[in-house]
């Protein structure tokens, strides 16, 4: 991981596609903000004036089957993890995502469309530093059989997944990751989303993953998995959940110096521990710039509960 100075985007990308709960179609473009801006989803379509909604814990609203950023007077962007996990995975620090539509287009199921999106807009460093939030001391929480922890990692930002799914095809996986760019692209980034054929059934008689298809979706019934084309790797499916821990804890504001680990986790649980690790005056700190790697006088803010203002809020139910 780099330690230097901020990064935004140099000009405008687009793509488009459907959300995988609504179907309908949307359009996302990405693009340049200023310094310490974070990222900014700007809703546009809506009736008078466009409405903005950073993307941090604190916005989020509602939580039942997709995480829904919004502000006081309602809701405006959901499904956000995985064009966040393209962001801060490839080392945007401060971006602005313009949508048109009340969800981020799920396009095939991975990271790999944004990383496009972002390599056609480019990358430009900025006039400050980067700043990081650090972790100085464990921090964990269990719901039921998962577990997940945030412990302090002196290399950067390292993600240990550990799945245990009751299917002869997913079973048990584990994958770790210690994230920069080009680990990012080459081992997450096309992993794909997935679930259960009965699941699948039951979400859409209840109007949700309506936009779902073989073309974004990793599918799979009692015994096999459907999709006609097979997995993109062996272990895809905790690959995945990789890809999601980073989207998830973008929304800590501030990349993470620590080391994340989750066994059977999913959304509900990394937010869990994202939340108890920002309540924990104690547990973190704010480091600039190359003082992120050095252990000695560096440049802090005390933790104080909350980034740029904001206190992490609740999450939403675990999905993929």
């Amino acid at each position: 991981m780099k330690f230097s100075r901020q990064t935004t985007l140099r000009a405008q990308a687009t793509v488009a596609g459907v959300g995988v709960h609504s179907g309908s179609p949307v359009t996302l473009t990405l693009g340049p903000a200023p310094v310490d801006a974070g990222y900014i989803f700007i809703r546009t379509g809506l009736e008078g004036s466009d409405r903005e909604v950073q993307a941090t814990a604190e916005q989020v609203i509602a939580t039942e089957f997709a995480t829904v950023l919004g502000d006081r007077d309602g809701p405006l962007v959901s499904t956000a993890e995985h064009v966040l996990a393209a962001l801060r995975g490839m080392g945007v620090d401060n971006a602005t995502i313009e949508i048109d539509g009340p969800e981020v287009p799920i396009m095939d199921g991975s990271a790999a469309p944004f990383i496009a999106a972002i390599d056609q807009a480019g990358i430009v460093a900025q006039p400050a530093q980067r700043r990081f939030i650090q972790v100085l001391k464990p921090v964990s929480v269990a719901i039921g059989d998962s577990f997940g922890e945030l412990r302090p990692f002196a290399g950067g930002f390292r993600a240990e997944i550990e799945i245990d799914f009751a299917h002869p095809v997913i079973g048990k996986q584990s994958y770790a990751l210690e994230l920069n760019p080009e680990r990012f692209r080459r081992e997450v980034g096309r992993a794909r989303t997935f679930g259960m054929m009965c699941d699948q059934a039951r979400l859409w008689s209840a109007g949700y993953a309506l936009g779902s298809s073989f073309e974004n979706t990793l599918v799979f019934d009692d015994e096999r998995l459907l999709n006609p084309e097979g997995l993109r790797y062996a272990d895809e499916c905790a690959r995945h959940k990789v890809l999601d821990v980073i989207g998830d804890l973008a929304l800590a504001g501030l990349p993470l110096l620590g080391a994340y680990r989750s066994v059977r986790g999913g959304h509900k649980l990394n937010h869990a521990v994202l939340t108890a690790l920002l309540r924990d005056r104690a547990a973190w700190r704010v480091v600039e710039g190359e003082a992120a790697r050095r252990t000695t006088r560096p440049v802090v803010e005390a933790g104080s509960g909350i980034v740029g203002g904001r206190i992490a809020a609740a999450y939403g139910p675990d999905v993929s």
